[in-house]
């Protein structure tokens, strides 16, 4: 669908992408990650050709793909309601065939429908996100780009940007999904890219990256008494080692090639024969807030260049 290669972008002597290789298939709910000034809406910019990239190339699999892109504060006209609004929409992208129809549709897809009569200068935060979705979708695009959609909403604009988001890919529509809400992208995304340094540090499907960086298998136990545990779990084959907890708790971790789901039985059942009923047990699995806060603060390793230059010389 979207492959992009040695992209690089400078801004006077800052360079802020420095060789961004990002792939994006078909059908993809793209997470595109990383913290504030790190490339991510240069990248998008210069995907929807609103700015320049300096080198690299970016290839589409149809070289005529339309693009849909909602900013992260998107500028709309006030006075307009929303039926008006989206006719300029039509008229901008030059949509010929069922305008009136093709309005009606997108409005119910995002829920805005029974408010499109009203000038949209008296929307919510909410409701110029759900507007603007209309908007970034009206032509059909072959590629959505969504920067920080939910960004300010309140909890239940939230759930109705993600509820939209959700239906959109579950229809096999391809987005990109720039937020900081990492629960939001754990939820709809089925492939992660976390950008830094200008470069694209991780990228993979999200079960690749939590096996990355999760791959020892764990099981965390609780009791009141975790002696009375350890004199147990000491005699189960299948844990490596184990490794107390700051709370007391205790995590086992399990020997190559052994599931978490069959040390966690292993453990469960031995427990059970010595008649000792802890408080609780549990997975233990690194989620994907852990990761991000990890690459971003060099704990985890990365696929990013060892040393970079944060630089231009001579630009």
């Amino acid at each position: 669908m979207l492959k992009i290669t040695g992209l690089q972008k400078s801004y006077k002597n800052f360079q802020v992408l420095r060789g961004l290789n990002m792939t994006i298939e078909k059908g993809d709910v793209y997470g595109f990650l990383g913290p504030n000034g790190c490339g991510k809406t240069t990248t998008m910019n210069i995907i929807c050709n609103i700015i320049s990239k300096n080198e690299g190339d970016i290839a589409f699999e149809n070289e005529n793909a339309r693009i849909g892109y909602l900013p992260e504060a998107p500028e709309l006209y006030g006075y307009m309601n929303g039926f008006e609004y989206l006719d300029y929409i039509a008229a901008c992208c030059d949509y010929e065939n069922g305008i009136k129809e093709r309005t009606q549709e997108v409005l119910r897809v995002t829920g805005m429908y029974s408010d499109a009569h009203r000038k949209i200068g008296g929307y919510s935060r909410g409701m110029n996100q759900r507007i603007g979705i209309a908007a970034a979708l009206y032509a059909n695009p072959d590629l959505l780009i969504l920067d920080e959609p939910t960004s300010a909403l309140d909890p239940e604009g939230r759930a109705e940007i993600m509820d939209i988001i959700s239906n959109l890919a579950s229809s096999g529509s391809t987005i990109i999904l720039c937020t900081h809400i990492l629960n939001d992208v754990e939820r709809v995304a089925n492939k992660i890219g976390i950008l830094r340094h200008g470069v694209m540090a991780v990228e993979g499907t999200l079960t690749d990256i939590k096996r990355k960086y999760g791959a020892e298998n764990a099981v965390t136990v609780r009791a009141k008494n975790m002696s009375d545990i350890k004199n147990v779990t000491d005699s189960i084959e299948v844990i490596e080692r184990s490794e107390d907890e700051y709370y007391g708790d205790v995590t086992f971790f399990a020997k190559e090639g052994v599931s978490e789901g069959e040390m966690f039985y292993k453990i469960v059942t031995a427990l059970g024969n010595a008649h000792i009923v802890p408080e609780g047990v549990w997975f233990k699995r690194m989620s994907l807030e852990q990761i991000y806060i990890g690459i971003n603060n060099g704990q985890l390793a990365t696929h990013e260049p060892a040393a970079i230059n944060m630089e231009v010389i001579g630009q």
